[in-house]
């Protein structure tokens, strides 16, 4: 089925939530420009195609087909996803994740937050992003230091609320590796 109308309500309520969190980050013309992409064709006609309204349509596209085209678009495009970090290594001869600028962890922060937002709907809490960063792969696969600071955040998230990490972050938003 194809739902165009209903995947851009959801990419507009998550790019909003972004901006939001942005703002409240100190990075606003980051929330302003994020996931732009995903209005693309190569990004906008498989979301609607594959739309679900609970979670990504990525994943109902890689269960179709066995990976996601607008995925690897997506991720190529936005450097506020982790996997956009991924280079070759001189020293060891393939490729690995390299850490993310401070800027594009802090926004990373903020699309986790928002996309947990929006497809948990009325049962977010808190805790969410950090369940979902705790029982998915991405730590195993972020630069070390990254992780860290992502994990650092959404567990200040679950244990101290959006106002008071939204404020560490703003207030340190500088020096991301050198405070955690």
């Amino acid at each position: 089925m194809f739902h165009p109308i209903k995947h851009f309500l959801v990419v507009h309520r998550h790019r909003k939530l972004v901006f939001r969190h942005c703002r409240m980050a100190g990075i606003p013309l980051q929330g302003l420009l994020h996931d732009l992409s995903k209005y693309s064709p190569q990004e906008f006609i498989p979301g609607a195609h594959y739309y679900l309204g609970y979670k990504s349509p990525n994943v109902r596209e890689r269960e179709v087909k066995g990976y996601s085209a607008a995925w690897m678009h997506h991720k190529g495009r936005n450097k506020h996803h982790f996997e956009y970090w991924v280079d070759y290594q001189i020293a060891s001869r393939r490729s690995g994740p390299v850490k993310m600028p401070d800027r594009y962890v802090i926004e990373m922060f903020c699309d986790r937050v928002a996309a947990s937002k929006v497809y948990q709907g009325d049962n977010y809490t808190d805790q969410k992003p950090l369940e979902y960063f705790e029982t998915g792969f991405a730590k195993n696969f972020m630069h070390p230091e990254t992780a860290r600071v992502l994990e650092t955040w959404l567990k200040m998230l679950a244990r101290d609320g959006e106002v008071k990490t939204f404020a560490y972050i703003r207030a340190n938003r500088k020096h991301v590796y050198k405070r955690q």
